[in-house]
């Protein structure tokens, strides 16, 4: 086995569920920290913990090569005040508990990534957002990221390398946007959303996955990356994209106006779509990280050919 122990928390959704099936082959064990007890699964091991307070899953962070802390309350949702102070809540105080746990470790994990949002940057559709020049937006969405990413680097881990991974919108097989926007071209409504305009910033799950692994061996990097694929495309294009792989011709646009009463009606947000996230993956790039998926004609197929 290439490691000893890998610890994926808040690992239960789909992207952990990715990681935990990519890392069983290449490690001894496998730790998922969950609010619902699992059976044992091979070498997956599910420990319950409610990520606030410390428990006898702390001692299994001892040793391990790699640490994903995935937690946060899922955003597609309305951004009334209570569900505000859980999608902050949830990302804070799970980052903070793991800080204050690593640091006390006598041996701690080499490389800790905690989950961030290419959100983080400003609307953009005059030119791409990178983490050297990207200008960091405003409002509500923007204040999570910063108080996320503030949790996690404010708390020193001198002998735990961190990453903060910039994760854009995740094009997966049974989960997340992708499921969805497949059902509204199979309906007839996959054209573009406003004026089409907006960047859409994608990455495949499989490439975020290959992410995690590749930063293992690239020990001179760390503080925050982009983890999205190079080439993001606007609105228009990325649902003509998604009709031409499902064979279907024309889809009929939703206006602005008509997103606010479905988001209103369904109990999401617009921003969710109408915001412009033209983010490129420069360090990575820089370093020599290969994706997989760079272009997303590629990606559709690829999750299309499985979802069959």
């Amino acid at each position: 086995m290439k490691y000893y122990k890998i610890i994926l928390a808040g690992g239960s959704g789909q992207l952990g569920k990715a990681l935990a099936d990519h890392y069983k082959d290449v490690a001894e064990e496998v730790i998922v920290l969950s609010r619902k007890r699992q059976p044992d699964n091979g070498n997956i091991k599910t420990l319950v913990w409610d990520g606030r307070t410390p428990g006898d899953w702390a001692k299994e962070l001892e040793g391990a090569d790699l640490v994903v802390n995935l937690c946060g309350k899922n955003v597609n949702c309305r951004y009334t005040k209570q569900n505000r102070e859980e999608i902050i809540r949830s990302r804070v105080e799970p980052t903070r508990l793991l800080g204050k746990v690593i640091d006390g470790l006598i041996n701690p994990p080499k490389l800790w990534i905690n989950a961030a949002s290419a959100t983080i940057y400003r609307h953009a559709e005059d030119r791409p957002q990178d983490e050297e020049t990207g200008e960091i937006g405003y409002g509500f969405s923007i204040d999570v990221c910063k108080k996320w990413e503030n949790a996690f680097f404010d708390i020193p881990t001198p002998h735990t390398r961190k990453v903060a991974l910039r994760i854009s919108i995740v094009l997966s097989h049974n989960e997340g946007a992708f499921p969805r926007l497949i059902n509204l071209v199979k309906t007839g409504m996959g054209g573009h959303q406003g004026d089409g305009q907006q960047y859409v910033s994608w990455v495949h799950e499989q490439d975020v996955v290959k992410c995690t692994e590749w930063l293992l061996h690239h020990p001179e990097i760390s503080g925050p990356i982009n983890c999205t694929a190079p080439n993001p495309l606007k609105n228009a294009d990325f649902m003509k994209a998604l009709r031409q792989a499902c064979g279907i011709p024309f889809g009929l646009p939703a206006p602005a106006w008509m997103l606010e009463i479905g988001a209103a009606l369904i109990g999401t947000e617009t921003e969710l779509i109408l915001k412009s996230r033209w983010v490129v993956p420069k360090r990575l790039l820089d370093a020599g990280f290969q994706f997989q998926f760079a272009r997303v004609e590629h990606a559709i197929k690829d999750i299309l050919s499985i979802r069959l």
